[in-house]
């Protein structure tokens, strides 16, 4: 082993009882994960107890350079599956010096949606499917296909196994066992459509957790295509043409809709989403009506249509959840760049908060 490994693999709890805290951030884009180090003097595990931080956000896009300062509050910690140990990863949101949250800090606006009172009697659930494309890095073109060329047409690669169909396996096995290091409530993983696309599902969570369970679970990702030297698209549309784009779907149930008698409360619920479709489709990623096609199993971006087990549609109630009466139903229009801080809150506030 060399120099550079036997250090990453170095157990810190065997001499000194300071720890390791990687603050985690999102900067000025709404896309970028930013991150950087903290020694603590002891294992820490409630973020209430973790020190707010700052850093310098005339370099990430959300300040001047004469006012340059941004404060981290610390309000997520996870277990740090890279560094091991009592180390952990710290998912935080942003503020001004003076306690203001910034304009691009969509998780604050997001919990006071999730605090009020009728949004907690619901105790909203969310599972969301992140897909993503793993590129090269060299020539931004997805892993196992053709330099300059295309792969055999879409069919074999969906959940498929074997050199010529699933590229990135490693990568994806890896990401899976990290998140489930972390404490993240990772459900599963597929090989998605378009060869090099995979898909991860975070849930099911409540409320403000979903979005930062999805965000640190990106921020994993991100560090493990880092050390396999892959890029890693959220692009709802990588590459044009007959292929399938990249969503993130959002599964989606409240109490009353998990009971009996719930059906009528998901179709309700559902009359609602179709009522501020518009809204809903402006705050659901960047690039989507490049994918919102009415093709590759999406619906047409200016239209609304629900169906069951309908994947062409804007919305989809699962076969179980019509046979039982009650369950949850599928958004099946957020990108697979939007920020869940976002769809979570606005999913709650038009379907539990929202008067027509």
């Amino acid at each position: 082993m060399s120099l550079l490994s036997d250090l990453l693999n170095l157990n810190l709890t065997d001499t000194t009882k300071k720890v390791i805290a990687e603050y985690i951030w999102i900067g000025g884009s709404g896309m970028d994960i930013r991150s950087k180090g903290k020694t603590l003097p002891e294992p820490v595990t409630d973020p209430a107890k973790l020190p707010k931080w700052n850093y310098d956000g005339s370099s990430t896009g959300q300040a001047s350079g004469e006012d340059s300062e941004v404060i981290l509050y610390p309000q997520a910690v996870f277990r740090d599956p890279f560094r091991g140990g009592n180390n952990i990863l710290v998912m935080c949101d942003t503020y001004t010096p003076a306690g203001e949250p910034l304009p691009t800090n969509a998780r604050y606006k997001a919990e006071k949606i999730f605090s009020h009172p009728d949004v907690v009697a619901e105790e909203p659930w969310y599972g969301i499917e992140q897909e993503y494309t793993l590129l090269r890095q060299e020539v931004k073109w997805p892993i196992g296909w053709p330099l300059g060329g295309y792969p055999g047409p879409q069919g074999p690669y969906y959940c498929g196994t074997g050199a010529d169909k699933a590229f990135g396996r490693d990568i994806v096995n890896s990401h899976y066992k990290a998140c489930l290091h972390a404490g993240i409530n990772i459900s599963g993983i597929n090989g998605e459509v378009m060869p090099g696309q995979w898909e991860f599902q975070v849930g099911p969570v409540v409320g403000i957790s979903s979005g930062d369970q999805l965000w640190v679970a990106r921020y994993i990702l991100e560090r493990v295509t880092e050390i396999a030297g892959v890029t890693l698209s959220f692009d709802p549309k990588p590459i044009e043409g007959d292929w399938n784009g990249a969503g993130a779907h959002t599964n989606y149930s409240t109490k009353s809709m998990r009971s009996d008698g719930g059906y009528d409360v998901i179709k309700k619920a559902i009359e609602k989403l179709e009522l501020r479709h518009k809204e809903h489709i402006a705050a659901y990623g960047e690039g989507n009506d490049r994918r919102l096609t009415g093709k590759h199993e999406t619906a047409d971006i200016n239209n609304f249509s629900w169906g069951v087990a309908n994947r062409g549609a804007s919305v989809r109630v699962g076969r179980e959840t019509e046979k039982a009466g009650k369950g949850y139903f599928e958004d099946r229009r957020p990108a697979s760049n939007m920020d869940p801080y976002v769809v979570t809150s606005m999913i709650a506030e038009t379907t539990i908060l929202w008067k027509p």
